[in-house]
Parts: C-alpha cells; structure tokens; sequence
C-alpha cells in the first residue's frame, strides 16, 4: 500500500501580475469597449505527474533547474497545493525544504531550538530530552547562549539540520540540505540521513544537485523535465541519463564553439583556435575505448614568447569530478612556445575511463606558476567499451584498473 500517491498532478503560476497603472486602466478600458484583454499564459511548473511511493523507500527527485522539483517537494509537504490532479500523504510529514528558515536572529540559539522545534511539531517535553543531542550534533556547545545574529551561516544551517532532523516522523521530505556547513559536517549529515533511513525505516523525498551522493544514499531516483517525469527507476540508469542530457545541453549552449575557445580564466595571452580528438591514424573522432590511445591536437596562437609554460589537459564527469590529468612538465616536455600560432600534440596511450562522456579540460600555467589560459568542459570526450564486453563491468567507478586474479 503506498504511502504517497501522486496523481496526475499539475501546478500552475500566473507570471507578471503586478502590472503599472497605465497598463491597468488600458485593460479596464478594454474590458468595457468589448475588447479583448491579452492574458499571459500561465506557468506550469508541474504538469500531469504521476507517482506512487511505499513504505520505507528512498527516492531521489533531480532535474535541471525550473523542472519542478522544489514545487513538487512543496506540494507533498502540504506547503502548496496543486492546480490540478490530488495527492494522498499517509502519516506524519517532517519537511526539511528551508534548513534554518525558522531561526530569528534576535534570540539565542536555545531559544531558538525551542521556538523552531515546535514549528516543526515537536512537543517542549520533547525538545527537552533532545537537546543535548541536538546542541551536540550542532557542535554549538559554547555558542548556544549566543544570538544567532552573531552566528557564521554554516553555524546557522548546522543549527537548523540537527533541529529539524530530530523530528519524528513517517515521511522526511528533504530539499538541497546534505551539502550544510563543512566538508565534515556534511559527512555527518550524510551519516545522521542514513541511520534515519536504515534504522527507523523512514520513508525520505529528497531533492540535491549533488547526483553522486543521491545515487548512493536512494533506492530509486525520478528525473523531472520541464515538470514531467522524464524517467523513474534504478538511481544508477536515471543518474546516467541526467549526466548524458546535463552534458548535452552544456555543449549545446555554444559558448565554446567558434572560430576561438574563450577561456573562463587567464591574462589574455593566448587565443585557442581549435581542439580535435584523433584515433592513431590521425583521423578525427569523438572519443575512444576503454584502455584505447587517444591524441589531442591543440592549436593556439600566442601574444608573445612565452618560457617553458606547462600545458595541463585532463578530463572530468559532468559534475566537475576530474578523473585525470596530464602534464608537459611531468615527461619534461617544455619548451618555449614563440609569438603567433602553436600547434601541441598529446597522445594518451591508455584511457582507463569507464564508458561515459567526459569534458575536457585545459590549462596553460606560466614558468611563474601564474595561469595563463584555463577552461573546463571545453569539449566532449565520449569513452566507450571499445573491445570489453560492457555488461561484465562493474556498475560503480569510473577507473578502470587491470587486475590478476588467483584462487587457490
């Protein structure tokens, strides 16, 4: 029997209402001369989504920015209701849409724990018995007399984590909050959302741009698109998806194609004029397999003679994870690069990527160690399994390392 059922679901919003008192009294005049009013077509953040959740599952809600995943979140915990369709909740609802959105400035931080607490629904008694554990987790044992005006936002956001997820509740509704605070503290968050999960059985909605770590925590992963579902199913499959279509419309936008690669960093020194992927027969290609070379041919013109610069190419996923790296300085390839047009050849005579498609990335430092040119995702690089047999490989990696195995 599931918990959450979602049916045929719609949200509309009505764009630029406000309008100036000449336009106004234009469209009253309309309006009584039997003319007609021009109306803007409503927005559809969601339209006709459909979904059923059971006990216990953990699902992941990702997607582009505006295909509707925060409006979804809000309409399941009852913060917005929908134009159209219905949405059936059973048991209680912990929404975690705003972390720290109930802190006032003006009060202490324990005043604050009482006051949030019970906004979430958590009785004084209750609050009580937490809030060692909530001040702990927090790590705000020497600030909690303080007022949270005189917080940092990572204190604030910490605060408002450990509050809202001592909640007790059937359904925890989670949007963009696992990325709070620190590197360790967002480790810790990751901790207490798995023990919430696999301890008490929750059932947990949660929305994040870091797809990696929703495809590690969910047991199943929907995909909205301009407020449909695009896909649903293994967080695996939809996450592959996501990346593909992320990457395409990075490369689709053209900000990279031309006649000049424009750098996102660099003293204006150097123009690219042209990056190509060849096979070994100096062919052009798109790619190349797994453990298969791959050259890359750079031509680039210089403002003036530059001194042993180092030339850094490297590939990374499309959430900026950079799987490798190579440099001239490393073979001791270094020489001067003079005024006018350049050409460099990089051959890499094994790729250990995983099928996917990566970006390329490139980096010109001179002999001082300043940047000179540097951009990411200049172009794509697709890997694919070559002569492996894809279905034997591992689900989970990105590298590929040769191993020998031996059983006695």
């Amino acid at each position: 029997m599931p918990i959450i059922e979602v049916n045929h679901v719609s949200k509309e919003y009505q764009l630029g209402q406000i309008q100036s008192l000449k336009t106004t009294a234009l469209n009253q005049w309309r309006r009584l001369t039997g003319q007609p009013v021009e109306e803007r077509a409503p927005f559809k953040a969601l339209d006709d989504v459909n979904f059923s959740i059971e006990q216990g599952e953990v699902v992941g809600i990702i997607g582009h920015n505006g295909a509707g995943k925060s409006t979804m979140l809000k309409l399941l915990a009852n913060i917005s209701k929908p134009s159209r369709g219905s949405i059936t909740v059973k048991g209680k609802v912990a929404p975690l849409i705003e972390v720290g959105a109930g802190l006032i400035g003006d009060l202490t931080g324990r005043e604050n724990i009482y006051l949030n607490g019970a906004i979430l629904g958590i009785s004084k008694k209750e609050i009580e018995r937490k809030f060692d554990e909530i001040v702990s987790f927090a790590e705000l044992e020497e600030f909690i007399d303080t007022p949270i005006k005189r917080y940092s936002s990572g204190m604030s956001v910490r605060l408002g984590f450990a509050i809202a997820t001592s909640v007790e509740s059937d359904i925890l509704i989670v949007d963009e909050v696992l990325a709070v605070g620190d590197l360790a503290f967002q480790q810790k968050c990751i901790e207490r959302m798995e023990m919430l999960i696999k301890q008490k059985n929750r059932t947990v909605l949660i929305v994040g741009h870091n797809i990696r770590q929703l495809e590690r925590i969910c047991s199943r992963v929907i995909l909205l698109d301009h407020g449909h579902v695009s896909q649903d199913g293994n967080p695996s499959d939809v996450c592959r998806t996501f990346f593909r279509e992320s990457q395409e419309r990075s490369f689709a936008k053209g900000a990279n194609i031309g006649d000049e690669i424009r750098p996102q960093q660099g003293a204006d020194l150097i123009r690219i004029k042209k990056i190509e992927l060849l096979n070994d027969e100096g062919i052009e290609v798109e790619g190349t397999g797994l453990h298969e070379p791959l050259t890359v041919r750079l031509t680039f013109e210089c403002d003036r003679l530059l001194i042993h610069p180092e030339i850094i190419l490297g590939l990374h996923t499309p959430d900026f994870v950079h799987v490798l790296s190579v440099s001239n300085v490393l073979s001791e390839a270094r020489p001067n690069l003079k005024a006018g047009i350049n050409q460099v050849i990089c051959r890499f005579s094994d790729i250990p990527l995983r099928p996917f498609t990566y970006g390329l990335r490139l980096a010109f430092i001179d002999q001082y160690r300043q940047m000179l040119w540097y951009a990411e995702n200049i172009r794509p690089v697709l890997i694919t399994s070559g002569q492996f047999d894809i279905t034997k490989m591992p689900e989970i990696g990105l590298i590929d390392l040769p191993s020998a195995w031996q059983f006695n």
